[in-house]
């Protein structure tokens, strides 16, 4: 395109389009393709549903467009959340011995990942680990074990470590266990467990091609066990497991419509010795537009960045506050995190506010 030096270009808006035409100059015209991104958030503000081309669209913005999203998105998350960010902290309560074959996991049957292996820790460690977490500023406190399912011994074990916890500390407890029966759930919310993350981990039309021990559904039937005892439902997914973007669309009107509370949002770190080793298929800009995306289609619910944010996003982790409201602090399951201290500055450049009251 030629254009004369010196004379700035004039808008004519069209719809969905912009035009830059520059006076003087009847062959230089240049279109440049834009989706109406703030049109998008008054959809999501007004509670109505994107269409799934819009949700596409998210997904396929211009790198140059992120901004432009992210400021949009940005209405749309301070409607709902204001400035607040929720911190939440993981405990690692039993490492390895893992008889599902997830393909991302370091602690599954499948993986030769060097890592430690122990059996659930004693509710005494639990409970000491809890008072970690409110020191860092985590008002969520998260008991995650690996493994199918509990086994009656380690559900007591939990359950006991909670009781004590609710007696000590004035958090939210989140359990993260493998698959639930209804009586399981139960005996978790009489302990006082008032949310568990179960997530669906990618699209039910690509499932089969991360594990093949578990069913889609079988997660679906935890999710829907833990909301019939009275839990609160927390339930994500991990980008960068060569999901198309349709199946990232698939996945988050998934969400939408389990009407999760929480959506953990976890990017791919490919860990040596499982079979997603190689995968490499994100960036940080891929990354904010999956948020945008979700924050669009549950313009309600807790976003939070989850694991791999460090690795994936980089440099660009501060902007991916302005569609999530949440994060971990501290190390994940068998991956180092950014440190507490990190965290606090950053909401602190930019402004935003640690929120203090768990329930």
């Amino acid at each position: 395109m030629r254009a004369i030096i010196g004379q700035d270009p004039v808008p004519i808006n069209r719809m969905r389009k912009t035009w830059l035409a520059f006076p003087g100059d009847n062959h230089a015209m240049a279109m440049i393709e834009t989706s109406n991104w703030d049109a998008l958030a008054d959809t999501a503000l007004a509670g109505e549903r994107l269409s799934r081309a819009e949700a596409l669209a998210v997904l396929q913005a211009p790198d140059e467009e992120v901004l432009s999203l992210l400021a949009a998105v940005f209405r749309v998350r301070r409607a709902h959340f204001g400035l607040l960010v929720k911190l939440n902290m993981i405990v690692n309560a039993k490492s390895g011995i893992c008889p599902e074959d997830c393909g991302y996991c370091s602690q599954s049957i499948v993986s030769t990942a060097e890592l430690p292996n122990y059996s659930l820790l004693d509710a005494a460690v639990l409970v000491a680990r809890a008072h970690e977490a409110w020191s860092r500023k985590a008002r969520t406190y998260c008991i995650v074990a690996s493994g199918r399912g509990p086994s009656a011994r380690e559900l007591r074990e939990v359950t006991t470590a909670v009781r004590r916890i609710k007696q000590e500390l004035p958090m939210r407890i989140c359990a993260c266990l493998g698959l639930l029966t209804p009586a399981q759930a139960r005996d978790l919310f009489e302990a006082g467990v008032e949310r568990y993350n179960h997530n669906l981990n990618t699209a039910a039309s690509h499932h089969a091609r991360i594990t093949t021990t578990h069913a889609y559904d079988d997660r679906v039937t935890t999710l829907e066990a833990v909301r019939g005892a009275g839990i609160s439902p927390c339930a994500g997914f991990i980008a960068g497991m060569g999901e198309t973007d349709e199946q990232v669309v698939e996945i988050a009107y998934a969400l939408r419509e389990l009407d999760v509370d929480s959506i953990p949002v976890n990017f791919l770190n490919a860990i040596p010795g499982t079979p997603l080793e190689d995968r490499d298929e994100l960036d940080p800009r891929r990354c904010l537009k999956i948020l945008a995306l979700l924050r669009l289609v549950c313009p309600r619910k807790e976003i939070r960045v989850a694991g791999g944010r460090e690795v994936n996003l980089r440099s660009l982790q501060p902007l991916a506050l302005y569609v999530a409201n949440s994060i971990f602090v501290g190390d994940y399951l068998t991956t180092p995190g950014q440190a507490a201290e990190s965290d606090w500055a950053m909401l602190e450049d930019l402004g935003f506010e640690i929120e203090e009251c768990a329930l």
